[in-house]
């Protein structure tokens, strides 16, 4: 046996022994959820008025840790009136947002076993630091990142209601589903092409842990993040960072990082949105008991999309939370069920009429999957917290495409096990550690890539089993140098495993293991709020992905196993007459690639490296009827030694977000403008610019109880677009042009109804 398979076989057995402990853990603690109000648990309750004493309802509500991690989310009634049930005694910084007012926050205590009071009034300008849903007030050891945002789901709009895809439409990053139906969408930042989600790391929060969503070596892309599973209405905020400078991420956060954090509880309801293609039911529900922590989602969608070719689409969903606490414990569950299956129409050329909106009608996507995440957040004592977290994942994918080169099927199962330890002493306001442990393994089986023959029969390209492991300790600290700085400083030590099984080419069968160490930091400048000084952040970080580990079909050696990435960010924050402005300037330079893996085709390419230099500046503003957001983004990415632009990257991004609440007839009215200017492709070629204005207007009935929208897109151009060698029928031969997929305009109406009673949870 090989030093690297000892070491794998160790890294297992470790994996086991700490899983088993905390599957035992975590079924005592279930089984124990009826003591949820054990002395250590606390209420909170409260008002939000504005300047002039009035109540402000549907304000959003955050209870954020001491570590600066957001735990819980609700929102004011008809009267201002908001309430947290069986947290977690401690100390909590507690924030509200509403459209028309700025930020407001303050720092609460909970006493284990009392009611809890805490009110808040919103003013026109709040100080700078108070400032904590755009940016934390003070970095810490768990949000190091001077660039992460969090933003309030009812805040944003959904990027497609009804329809498959993100669930989220996030202001200035594009989302781009490459081939339609329920292929996995993929959200682009500025200067960054990454291979489904490669560069970009995408986690669901589940208490304080990030639970990776991305699939190393996916059957059809590395990094493969799908948020499809997710329903939308189970969203309560979604935080985005830089990626690079936080040692808690760690694989494929390079150019970003998206989480998305669940809601605590849902207000029953049952929505139907649909129009004359599409059909989608959802319902949502929480226990009558206020206390309770916890809904069960569950959405049923059919449809057959825009295009000539029909979707024949079907999916269903199944999310799950619960959170509860247990003496000096806080005790979160969260559980995903998902099957989707649509056939696709695949990438059409952009320049020519394509009879039936698809070049090959067997084009299909079939996917599933199951989640199950626990995290235990032990609170030590006021100044320490440990946190365990486990989690367990299955994957199933078979998708069949036509690049223009016959129809091939890319395929996996995977199952994903792994688990977490993290250690937080805050030892004073001037210094706290961070210390964690990451584990994680991924099986994928049956890893296939295939292609059709001439009578139809699948015949195998590439076929390999794969065993990848990741064992990571991370630490960091924490403080202020004076009042005036603040520094967060991190090193992050990858240990990956690979084992590489090929069914065809058993000669190409190999194993190894690749260390990286990861320093990361952040130094951020906060003058006084009566000056005209901006908060001024620097980060840097140094960041990498896996790459894909099998030979290709041409290919005799493994490729480049890890690809790192060196990210600088420079951050300018002020506000200016009522309006949080923005500036952040970001630098990534990618090292070389050799010999990777392209999953479509199988054949290997050596990727130079490549530098992204970024510009984006935003600014936003509530009203006293709504709020207004909006972005510019431009970006430079090129590859170091020719000097040729990366491909399929944008480089001009616009985006405008806006709301208003107080429309005649009781109408509440939300729009979003989103360009993407053209972007080069390969050989030359360039893409087509792209536009999307989204709207969404809705009318409540009985105080709340019924509730009727009309959701509309209005797109030109293509997703998707890259560059494909076809041939249509009547050409004389094939030859490269630009391809992509039709972006259709449309409009759905939807109805809610909440029962019980109004204006509450029930």
């Amino acid at each position: 046996m090989t030093r690297s398979r000892r070491r794998l076989r160790k890294f297992q057995q470790i994996w086991l022994a700490l899983g088993l402990v905390m599957v035992f853990r975590a079924r005592i603690v279930f089984a124990a959820g009826p003591m949820a109000n054990a002395p250590r648990a606390a209420d909170l309750s409260g008002t939000v008025r504005d300047a002039q004493g009035a109540a402000v309802p549907s304000a959003s509500i955050t209870l954020v840790s001491s570590t600066h991690v957001p735990i819980l989310v609700t929102a004011t009634d008809s009267n201002g009136r908001f309430e947290f049930h069986d947290v977690l005694a401690g100390s909590y910084r507690l924030a509200a947002e509403a459209p028309g007012f700025d930020v407001v926050s303050i720092e609460v205590s909970l006493a284990a076993g009392q009611s809890n009071r805490a009110d808040l009034r919103f003013t026109q300008l709040a100080p700078q630091n108070q400032r904590v849903t755009v940016i934390a007030s003070e970095p810490a050891a768990l949000t190091p990142d001077p660039s992460e945002r969090i933003l309030i789901h009812d805040e944003l709009m959904e990027a497609n209601p009804g329809r498959p895809g993100a669930p989220i439409s996030i202001p200035g990053l594009p989302i781009e589903t490459a081939s339609g139906g329920i292929k996995a969408p993929q959200y682009f930042a500025p200067g960054v092409a990454g291979d489904h989600g490669e560069p970009i790391a995408q986690y669901f929060q589940v208490g304080d842990f990030l639970f990776p969503n991305n699939l190393p070596a996916n059957a059809h892309g590395n990094g493969y993040a799908d948020p499809n599973p997710l329903i939308s209405q189970g969203i309560g905020a979604v935080q985005v960072d830089g990626g690079a400078f936080n040692v808690r991420e760690g694989n494929h956060a390079v150019n970003l990082a998206a989480a998305y954090v669940p809601r605590d509880r849902l207000e029953r309801f049952v929505a139907l949105t649909g129009d004359y293609r599409d059909l989608d039911l959802v319902t949502g529900w929480s226990p009558s008991n206020p206390t309770t922590h916890a809904w069960l989602a569950f959405e049923a969608a059919y449809g057959n999309g825009y295009l000539d070719r029909l979707e024949h689409r079907k999916q269903f969903k199944f999310n799950a939370y619960r959170s509860f606490t247990l003496g000096h414990h806080r005790v979160t569950l969260f559980g995903i069920g998902y099957y989707g299956f649509s056939d696709i129409p695949g990438l059409i050329p952009v320049d020519a009429p394509v009879r039936g909106s698809t070049i090959d009608p067997r084009q299909n996507d079939r996917t599933h999957t199951s989640v199950f995440v626990v995290t235990d957040t032990w609170q030590l004592s006021d100044k320490q917290q440990l946190q365990f977290s486990a989690f367990f994942r299955t994957y199933s994918l078979q998708l069949r495409s036509n690049f223009g080169d016959g129809l091939i099927q890319q395929s996996e199962f995977r199952t994903v096990v792994g688990g977490n330890a993290t250690y937080l002493h805050k030892f004073r306001k001037q210094l706290s550690l961070l210390a964690g442990f990451d584990l994680r393994r991924d099986d994928p089986r049956g890893l296939d890539l295939k292609r059709a023959d001439v009578n139809g029969i699948f015949l195998p390209v590439t076929a390999n089993d794969l065993t990848l492991g990741f064992a990571t300790p991370y630490v960091s600290l924490d403080g202020t140098l004076t009042r005036f700085f603040h520094y967060d400083v991190g090193l992050r030590q990858e240990e990956v495993f690979f084992e590489n099984i090929d069914k065809l080419n058993p000669t190409n069968s190999f194993n190894a293991q690749q260390g990286l160490t990861l320093p990361k930091g952040t130094f951020t400048f906060l003058p006084p709020s009566t000056t005209v000084l901006p908060r001024v952040s620097f980060s840097v970080g140094e960041a990498f992905h896996n790459n894909d580990p099998r030979i290709g079909n041409m290919g005799t050696t493994p490729g480049t196993i890890l690809a790192t990435a060196h990210a600088s960010e420079l951050v300018l924050q002020k506000e200016i007459y009522q309006t949080d402005v923005r500036v952040t300037l970001a630098r990534v330079t990618n090292a070389q690639e050799l010999a990777k893996i392209d999953p479509d085709t199988g054949l290997q390419q050596d990727v130079g490296p490549s530098i992204n230099q970024a510009i984006t500046v935003s600014a936003r503003r509530y009203f006293s009827f709504g709020y207004l957001q909006g972005s510019f983004a431009r970006a430079d990415a090129h590859e170091r030694i020719t000097r040729q632009p990366v491909p399929e990257a944008p480089r001009l991004i616009w985006d405008a977000l806006g709301g208003i609440n107080r429309l005649p007839l009781g109408l509440r009215a939300q729009g979003e403008f989103e360009y993407v200017g053209r972007k080069p492709l390969d050989s030359g070629f360039t893409a087509e610019p792209v536009r999307e204005i989204r709207g969404a207007l809705s009318r409540p009935f009985d105080q709340g109880r019924f509730e009727v929208g009309l959701n509309f897109l209005l797109a030109d151009g293509f997703t998707g677009q890259t560059i494909e060698t076809l041939q249509l029928a009547g050409e004389p031969a094939a030859f490269p042009r630009v391809v992509g997929v039709p972006l259709k305009s449309y409009a759905s109406v939807s109805f809610t109804y909440h029962p019980g009673s109004r204006h509450g949870f029930n």
